[in-house]
Order: structure tokens, then sequence, then C-alpha cells
């Protein structure tokens, strides 16, 4: 399979994972959990996760219309694929070892759906880390 290819499946994950975080809140009943907190921190919150959010879009955006560049091996694709490689490694150890969702794992679909976006996680270093690094 061809390394534009593997980058629009790629893209295509980082879809999956936008679903995944906008169905999070009301799993996690996350409003819930905000309403104590002060105005200013709530805003503050959504506006990362807002942010987060248009970065996966851009991710998965730029690696799919942009995958023949990204293939190509020049400096900058390489640059450019070695940070996604680096942000999604950070993002697996955060998956792994920070955060405990034992509490929000109430069912299968949940285990399943965690399972899913936990190997989205582990995939996606690899292919950006295969193609920065690639001869």
């Amino acid at each position: 399979m061809s390394a534009e290819v593997l980058l629009r499946i790629g893209a295509v994950a980082h879809l999956g994972l936008m679903a995944a975080g906008i169905l999070m809140p009301g799993v996690v009943g996350l409003r819930e959990h905000l309403r104590p907190l002060p105005e200013f921190i709530r805003r503050l919150f959504w506006v990362y996760y807002t942010f987060i959010g248009l970065c996966l879009a851009g991710f998965g955006l730029g690696s799919f219309v942009l995958a023949e560049e990204l293939a190509s091996g020049t400096v900058l694709a390489r640059a450019v694929c070695g940070f996604l490689a680096a942000f999604w490694t950070l993002r697996l150890v955060v998956a792994t070892c920070v955060f405990n969702l034992e509490r929000y794992l109430t069912d299968g679909w949940r285990r399943a759906g965690l399972a899913s976006a936990n190997l989205v996680f582990a995939c996606l270093p690899l292919l950006y880390g295969w193609i920065a690094f690639r001869k």
C-alpha cells in the first residue's frame, strides 16, 4: 500500500477521533462536572476543547488533501510528519498513563470505543513516524 493511501486512511482515522470527541461530553457528564467551576474556567475548557477539535480537523484534512506532498520526503514534509508522530506518541502516553477512565467504561460499547481510540493513538505515530523517517 502506498504512503499516500496510508496517509488518507490516517486522515479518516482523525474523523473517527473527532466523532469520539464530540460524543465524550455526554458520555462523561462533562457539563455537570464543569458546572461548579467559575465561568472563566468553564469557558477556557470549552475553548481548549474546540481548539483540539480544530487541530484534529486540520491534521486530518491536511493528511488527506496533501498526502502526496507529505509522502514526498521533502524537509518540510518530514518535519510535519515528525511533529505529527511526536504529537500522537504523546497522546498515546496520556491516554494510557494519565487518564483513568474506569468509572466511565460502564458497558461493552464504551470499552470498545476506548480500545478503538487507543488503537488509533497507537497507529498514527507509527504512520507519521514511518513517513518522516523513511528513506
